[in-house]
């Protein structure tokens, strides 16, 4: 099959969606099928390069409308193809607006992954409603199949339940050669946080794990958490390690490579991700990183893979925007060497087992086929 993928965003880009579509394409490519991704030049790149066996077309941008590149080349880039299918997603408008409208005119299938809700705050808001009232509206309707990650999105997004028949669930992966396990602190008492430090990802609770972090402190004086990601609130969140008295124990490592991050899951002896928002938070990619790597992952009942998590006693569920709960699980946790391993274990077997690339790919490949009927 020819396959179109319209992200806003592409590799090298960092960002779930981004790495979604990456590690798919990747896979549909090593299935025998061809793949383009048309997106932003954002990083800037060369326009036009080859990554993996995948096409990549990146096109000038105008700026954003909240995380939305702009980029008015779109439509022209799109008549220009010639495609089997074409696949878009959502929270982005834009790039899954001209690939609708782009589908219908030639008379092609569209499959939109519904990663989660489009929303924002003040005037962000407001442009959110109008867009989902309209925009969001007529893609949801074009499309032929509606794909989400989590089952629980269809009971949590409003915008899905009219659509019902034609959602599938597909869950995301885990790329396991790349996230694999190595040596672990010796000490045990290592806390690993990894996000966007800005306004469209405090959703990911960050704000809750530093609350919770100042009362671990009080049992474990030398626990230490790090960081990773950067972003324009830096400096906020810098502010409240301050004034909680944590500076010594919250180190902000900044951006962090390809190369280097299946080091700091490693090196961790539990991985955390407080999401605070079932709207906004799609699956949590990053907890499949972490659960690959051997290491035990706190999380709420939001996340995609809670129910697995439990399931498995591959790490510990906690109520969203409870600190209190939180403080509990990481005392539970970094002070017993013996269940961190044991998590750490099932939450390997648990992705080798449900979460490769591979299995989602073919997941995705049988839809599509169903779809084109090839």
């Amino acid at each position: 099959m020819k396959i179109l993928q319209t992200p806003v965003r592409f590799y090298p880009f960092t960002g779930g969606v981004e790495n979604y579509v990456y590690y798919l394409s990747r896979e549909l490519v090593k299935s025998g099928n061809q793949v383009k991704v048309i997106c932003a030049n954002e990083p800037r790149l060369v326009d036009e390069e080859v990554v993996d066996g995948i096409e990549v077309k990146r096109l000038s941008y105008m700026g954003k409308i909240a995380n939305t590149n702009l980029t008015p080349g779109l439509p022209g880039a799109l008549s220009s193809e010639e495609y089997d299918i074409i696949h878009t997603h959502i929270p982005t408008p834009w790039s899954a607006d001209w690939s609708a409208l782009n589908a219908k005119r030639n008379n092609k299938p569209l499959v939109v992954t519904y990663h989660n809700d489009i929303i924002g705050n003040g005037v962000a808001s407001l442009v959110a409603r109008v867009y989902n009232s309209i925009g969001l509206k007529y893609v949801l309707k074009s499309a032929d199949k509606i794909v989400i990650t989590q089952p629980n999105y269809l009971k949590s997004s409003s915008h899905l339940e009219k659509y019902r028949d034609k959602v599938e669930v597909i869950p995301t992966g885990v790329d396991l050669d790349k996230f694999k396990p190595s040596e672990k602190h010796g000490d045990g008492h290592v806390i690993f946080f990894l996000s966007v430090l800005d306004e469209f990802h405090k959703y990911k609770g960050l704000e809750y794990l530093l609350n919770a972090l100042k009362e671990v402190k009080n049992s474990i004086p030398y626990v230490k958490l790090i960081v990773g990601g950067k972003g324009v609130l830096l400096d906020y969140y810098r502010k409240i390690v301050d004034d909680l008295g944590l500076k010594e124990n919250v180190v902000f490592a900044g951006f962090i490579s390809d190369d280097e991050i299946a080091h700091y899951y490693s090196g961790a002896n539990v991985f955390v991700l407080p999401s605070i928002s079932s709207l906004q938070e799609g699956f949590g990619i990053v907890a499949l990183e972490a659960l690959a790597c051997q290491t035990p992952v706190i999380t709420t009942e939001i996340v995609g893979v809670a129910e697995d998590l439990e399931r498995t006693s591959s790490g510990i569920i906690i109520p969203s925007r409870n600190p209190d709960k939180l403080a509990d699980a990481l005392l539970n946790i970094l002070k017993d060497f013996n269940l961190q391993k044991e998590m750490g274990k099932n939450g390997r077997k648990l992705v080798e087992e449900k979460y490769t690339w591979k299995d989602v790919a073919m997941s995705m490949e049988k839809l599509y086929r169903n779809i084109v009927q090839l």
